[in-house]
């Protein structure tokens, strides 16, 4: 079935077909001839499964060619990534029309988002926060709202939106055409849509590669070394087919952490997570959907906005909190019938939670494999080219020894020649102790700096290898090895 034969549009056809979507999903087969309609619809689906364009096309479509500016068209999603994913879709899809997409979420200044409602933006993508705002200082008006989209509403749920919800759903009007789309239908999603909804038609839409979610995604399970991780990563991303890859890590530390080393080893990173700003979030998105970086660093509350079809690794750089969670993460990867791998790692400490994600997901495997770095079965299971490293970048080359020394800050580069008895710079230390007193004193005093530096080139230090540059202690060493030169420097040094 083709898009056409769904009755969309044929620029909206022409628009996805130039980006290579040609072939609709289940769940769009299932929801755009109802939606066109005009009948309310609860979609039941996993992220991942082309709902987006299922509800956007005919939400676009029933707007018109050349609608009325102002707000016809609200779609409400629970994290600032959707919503960007979404604007960005349908923003695709309206390519050839005069409709325009306003992104609305916090994280980002009011200022361009409010520009684009004065200028007439007839669909809305937003979270429930920065919507009400807006409302509420009479900057967003939804009194002529005709279709409404609740997207990810369980995960509404769990972030505790409902409330600001069902607000959003009483400043619009009731004759409205509204769908809601959700993973799971809690209780109270379910008592949310008998409420706003007019005689809802309950579609349950499958996966499109549901039932082969073990067959095109390959399960990698590792029992892990905390300190070993960066190096085992640094060598999968050398897997051979390696593509797009995400990296799930537990904290916003971790995260910041895992980029700065992967990229100092030579990799192409970036990081979403809490810590960052929007601009600098999106930034890094955008980049990665571009292939303009190839390894996105996460944590589980960025996951959401991460809709790429061309992952084609995930790894859990720490052991996910549940089943749910693990299929969340991996189901980054493997989609639209593409073959993908998910390796995970898991700590000593988190063997018990493993085994309740084994349990319930049925991998029979109860007990990772140990694994570190130079273990052979890693190269092997996931065709690593042999003799990769950890670094793409070669080691940086070693400073020379006066330059180490001035940026030790004095700490002396030549010390352990000095303590191994060095006959080269013993030798310095005769010649400058047996120079005149002229040139003693102005090392010292009439150019600090370069006496500072050339005591870290000589090495002067004491017997137990501290280093002096203040103008008592240095002379007194200066003395002492001035033994063989005799006469006339000694009262020099101690003038």
């Amino acid at each position: 079935m083709t898009f056409s034969e769904l009755n969309i549009d044929a620029d909206m056809v022409q628009a996805l077909a130039a980006r290579g979507i040609t072939e609709p999903f289940p769940i769009q087969q299932q929801t755009i001839p109802l939606a066109l309609s005009g009948q309310d619809i609860i979609g039941q689906a996993k992220t991942g499964t082309g709902k987006t364009f299922g509800f956007g096309l005919p939400v676009i479509q029933r707007l018109g060619l050349d609608p009325e500016p102002g707000v016809q068209a609200l779609i409400v999603a629970p994290t600032r990534e959707l919503a960007i994913q979404v604007a960005e879709d349908l923003e695709l899809a309206t390519a050839g029309r005069s409709t325009t997409v306003a992104s609305i979420y916090g994280g980002k200044a009011y200022e361009g988002q409010i520009e684009q409602l004065k200028a007439g933006a007839q669909i809305v993508v937003g979270t429930p926060g920065r919507l009400l705002d807006l409302a509420g200082q009479h900057l967003l008006d939804l009194s002529r709202v005709r279709e409404m989209v609740l997207d990810e509403a369980d995960r509404m749920l769990d972030l505790g939106f409902l409330p600001d919800v069902e607000r959003l759903f009483s400043l619009t009007p009731a004759a409205r055409h509204t769908m809601l789309f959700s993973a799971t239908m809690p209780a109270p999603i379910v008592a949310l849509a008998r409420r706003f909804m007019t005689r809802p038609i309950h579609i349950r839409a499958s996966d499109p590669d549901e039932g082969l979610t073990q067959a095109n995604i390959k399960h990698v399970i590792y029992r892990a070394h905390a300190l070993d991780k960066d190096e085992v990563i640094a060598r999968i991303l050398q897997a051979e087919g390696r593509g797009k890859t995400v990296i799930f890590t537990r904290t916003k530390r971790a995260a910041a952490k895992l980029v700065e080393e992967l990229n100092d080893r030579g990799f192409n990173a970036a990081a979403v997570h809490g810590d960052l700003s929007q601009e600098q979030r999106e930034r890094a998105m955008n980049a990665f959907r571009a292939g303009k970086r190839d390894v996105l660093i996460a944590t589980d509350v960025a996951a959401r906005g991460i809709d790429v079809i061309d992952v084609t690794h995930v790894i859990n750089h720490t052991i996910p909190e549940d089943e749910k969670a693990y299929l969340h993460r991996v189901g980054r990867t493997g989609r639209a019938g593409r073959q993908g791998t998910a390796v995970t790692f898991v700590d000593w400490d988190d063997l018990h939670k493993w085994a309740l994600i084994n349990r319930a997901l049925d991998f029979g495997q109860p007990e990772p494999v140990e694994t570190y770095s130079s273990s052979p079965h890693l190269y092997a299971d996931l065709e690593i080219p042999e003799g990769a490293k950890g670094r793409l970048k070669p080691t940086p080359p070693v400073k020379s020894e006066r330059a180490h020394g001035r940026a030790e800050g004095g700490r002396g580069a030549g010390e352990g020649a000095e303590r191994s008895g060095s006959s080269r710079n013993r030798n310095r230390r005769r010649t400058r102790g047996g120079s005149s007193t002229t040139q003693g004193t102005a090392s010292a005093s009439e150019a600090p700096a370069s006496a500072s530096t050339e005591n870290v080139a000589t090495g002067t230090h004491d017997g137990q290898g501290r280093q002096h540059h203040d103008g008592n202690t240095a002379p007194q060493r200066r003395r002492r090895r001035r033994r063989p030169s005799g006469g006339g420097g000694a009262p020099a040094a101690q003038a």
